[in-house]
């Protein structure tokens, strides 16, 4: 049953909001939140059919639920085969994930109308129109398991799906293990649709969180949440199939996914250490495609101190997800 947009969105009056641009500029934008259907929770990622249209998110329970602008939310597809409504519907638990399926990741393809999953308890998996069940299409690469599928982009030239996994070692559960061990087994990885391979492209990677390919197709950049950095690696050209240092060393922590914008850009989400009380904030960084940060904006007055997964532009808005929050966010002018 759709739940009607107009309960499902709360809107903040305008606000301003301080950009730590170059030069500093102060932005005045609306904030509004796109709750989930009760007792949906966690929206990790969010993928789109169409500008400003209608968009996909992954949640705790193993659900992906699809919203409409016009009539607001319905459950589109679940991953695991094993979930059940009684053990699963509403569940925050990461214990119940291999059982109930946990979607992190999702990328549209807007020509064949699939939805890609990166889950991180059941691997790659994709999602045709009718929903419901998605099939599984990869579980491991090169003879490794996947242990923690996270992000995931389509090359919009090729068509080819970029996705990482997060560790080979520390599943979600296990999450903050990886960070005490400062953990560098995570893996970028190509599915080539035609022929079904899976290619490891990259090794050793801090938990590789997010992912997004160029405009171009050119190249695609990779997030390492522990190593605090993003690598850039090339796809097509003289460098193709090397890697290097894209963005590190700007004072921030814990960069999330990455979405590209309309114009060629990359937003990024991440995180800033408050130095009063030394709490972390959410940030949303926009970088150009040779790395220079165009904008970087504190969300702490809509966010407070909940960490957001990613940043996404859409329309003439920016939407954001948090798998510690129950709605989308959305700034818009």
């Amino acid at each position: 049953m759709a739940i009607p947009p107009s309960s499902a969105v709360a809107v903040v009056s305008v606000l301003s909001i301080f950009v730590f641009s170059f030069p500093a500029t102060v932005l005045s934008e609306t904030f509004r939140q796109i709750f989930l259907p009760p007792p949906a929770f966690g929206p990790e990622s969010i993928a789109f059919e169409s500008p400003g249209g209608a968009f996909y998110t992954g949640v705790s329970d193993g659900h992906i639920f699809k919203y409409q602008p016009l009539t607001g939310w319905t459950v589109f597809a679940f991953t695991s085969p094993n979930r059940s409504v009684a053990f699963c519907d509403g569940t925050t638990d990461p214990n119940k994930g291999p059982i109930c399926g946990r979607p992190f990741g999702l990328a549209y393809n807007s020509f064949t109308k699939l939805l890609y999953i990166a889950d991180a308890y059941y691997g790659l998996l994709v999602a045709d129109s009718n929903g419901r069940l998605a099939r599984q299409i990869a579980t491991s690469a090169e003879g490794q398991p996947f242990v923690f599928l996270n992000a995931i982009d389509i090359d919009p030239v090729t068509g080819n799906v970029y996705f990482t996994d997060a560790s080979a070692v520390y599943d979600l559960r296990n999450s903050s293990k990886a960070a005490q061990v400062n953990d560098s087994t995570a893996r970028l990885l190509k599915y080539d649709p035609r022929t079904s391979q899976v290619t490891v492209l990259l090794r050793n990677l801090s938990r590789a969180v997010g992912l997004a390919v160029s405009r171009d197709g050119s190249f695609l950049l990779v997030s390492e949440a522990i190593g605090n950095r993003i690598r850039r690696y090339w796809l097509t050209g003289p460098k193709a199939n090397t890697a290097e240092i894209f963005l590190s060393n700007i004072n921030v922590v814990r960069p999330q996914d990455i979405k590209r914008t309309p114009s060629g850009g990359f937003w990024i989400a991440a995180a800033s250490v408050k130095q009063d009380s030394q709490t972390l904030v959410s940030i949303r960084i926009r970088v150009d495609g040779s790395g220079r940060i165009t904008e970087m904006a504190s969300l702490e007055g809509q966010y407070g101190s909940t960490l957001i997964s990613e940043v996404q532009e859409s329309g003439l808005s920016l939407y954001v997800s948090s798998r510690n929050a129950s709605f989308i966010g959305v700034y818009g002018p």
